[in-house]
């Protein structure tokens, strides 16, 4: 673990000298009309060129009168070669007059990008709607609040079904623990409820409306027509496969090479549910797409394992299984444990390199101050868990012939505890990765 701390320590180092500008959210680069352009005669059409490719989403731009009449025609479309460029067509013979396009999308990293600009017809004063401008900014307070919520339990569920691995490789005697096996479930379950609970909330927290119009109709049908929408429908069903899969994998008495064809497609359902999660955060904001989205992968992946098998483990040391050797399960996991370490601080320190827009933003921004908490959470964390090593290390004693509950030594003791901080210490961490996710890189 004191490697963990140093290896921890000096990509700390590296990330603050090696910051360079990465891409943020998706901008708005340029319109047509300009912001506040005069025009002798009313446009055809307005469009808007944008920093990346979203798509055609529908509703997305709106163009209404001083009277909030909306003038524009027909739906949203791409009006030329450029595929960062969306428009919308205006009804024919429009009156001079002052007008406002209001603007909502939703980047690929699943946030919503909102503003409003103005342009005048003829002589008149360039005049907006202050009511216009207020319904089109702004995400409702309840609604980040909420999905800020879902998302923690969604990593918190991940987490408890990370545990499948400790089972598997540290812990074979755990697959017949009704216990253990609750544990899975629930995190199955929560996943799956988060799951559809981020699907009703993203129409509203794209549009800025409240918690009332998490079921419009519209709303959902627009959630399901992007990627972020059809990569929940995705996790959802990775999610029943596994869940179907876990009672046949952890059957006792099961052939072994029906064992091995289990757990690949363990594995593979796994890896489904954990590419839904880094295909739609800030990963795939970066111009190359596939280093910060597999090195999120992998950071959540060995978070999801290493947190995981905490949780067993903490399970395991409280009631240990008639004549368990508590010293091998503990050692296998310690050989886990130490990998996932440092596929957590290498992972984490590509991504943070390739998302943030730039050095200062360490100690600016909110996202800066949240990615050195998370730094600062996993340190304490890496020296909690080196007291466990220790304990570890030091051996625990062997169940007695007789097969009675296995007796330990006093270090067992200090073993739990320091597993039960290093869970509630998990889960803070887990916090701050769900307020990052909902948290730009430059803000």
């Amino acid at each position: 673990m004191k490697r963990a701390l140093a290896l921890l320590a000096f990509l700390l180092g590296w990330l603050v000298l090696g910051a360079t500008p990465a891409s943020a959210h998706v901008e708005v680069l340029s319109s047509t009309p300009g912001d506040g352009a005069r025009l002798s005669a009313a446009p055809s059409l307005v469009s808007i060129t944008l920093s990346e490719n979203v798509g055609i989403q529908p509703g997305s731009i709106k163009v209404v009168d001083l009277t909030g009449r909306q003038v524009d025609s027909g739906p949203v479309f791409q009006p030329g070669d450029v595929a960062e460029q969306v428009g919308v067509r205006l009804q024919p013979d429009l009156p001079d007059g002052s007008y406002l396009v209001e603007y909502a999308f939703v980047s690929a990293d699943s946030h919503p990008v909102r503003g409003t600009f103005a342009f005048v017809v003829g002589t008149g004063p360039l005049v907006t709607s202050a009511g216009a401008v207020s319904a089109a900014t702004g995400t409702d307070a309840a609604v980040d609040a909420v999905s800020t919520t879902v998302r923690w339990l969604a990593y918190v569920g991940v987490v408890l079904l990370g545990g499948l691995a400790f089972l598997v490789l540290c812990r074979p005697a755990g697959r017949t623990d009704r216990r253990a096996r609750r544990l899975l479930y629930w995190g199955s379950g929560l996943v799956a409820a988060a799951t559809v609970a981020t699907f009703v909330l993203q129409g509203p927290y794209a549009a800025g409306r409240g918690l009332e119009a998490v079921f419009d109709t519209g709303l959902l049908a627009d959630t399901l027509r992007v990627a972020y929408g059809k990569l929940l429908l995705l996790r959802l069903a990775a999610l029943a496969a596994l869940t179907v899969l876990l009672p046949r994998l952890l059957r006792p008495g099961l052939p072994d090479r029906l064992r091995s064809r289990y757990e690949n497609v363990a594995m593979v359902t796994g890896f489904l549910v954990l590419l839904t999660f880094s295909a739609t955060g800030h990963p795939v904001s970066d111009p190359i797409m596939f280093v910060s989205v597999t090195a999120d992968l992998v950071h959540f992946g060995a978070i999801a394992l290493w947190a995981g098998g905490l949780v067993q483990l903490a399970l395991c040391l409280h009631r240990p299984a008639d004549g368990e050797d508590l010293t091998a399960v503990a050692t296998r996991f310690s050989r886990i444990a130490a990998g996932s370490v440092t596929a957590i601080a290498l992972s984490g320190a590509v991504l943070a390199l390739r998302i943030m827009p730039s050095l200062e933003t360490l100690w600016t921004t909110k996202f800066g101050l949240l990615v050195l908490l998370k730094i600062a959470g996993l340190a304490v964390l890496l020296l909690v868990a080196s007291r466990s090593r220790r304990a570890v290390r030091r051996g625990l004693a062997p169940a007695p012939a007789d097969g009675a509950t296995a007796v330990v030594t006093a270090d067992v003791r200090k073993l739990r505890l320091a597993v039960g901080v290093e869970v509630l210490l998990s889960v803070v961490v887990l916090a701050l990765a769900a307020l990052l996710t909902v948290t730009p890189p430059g803000g």
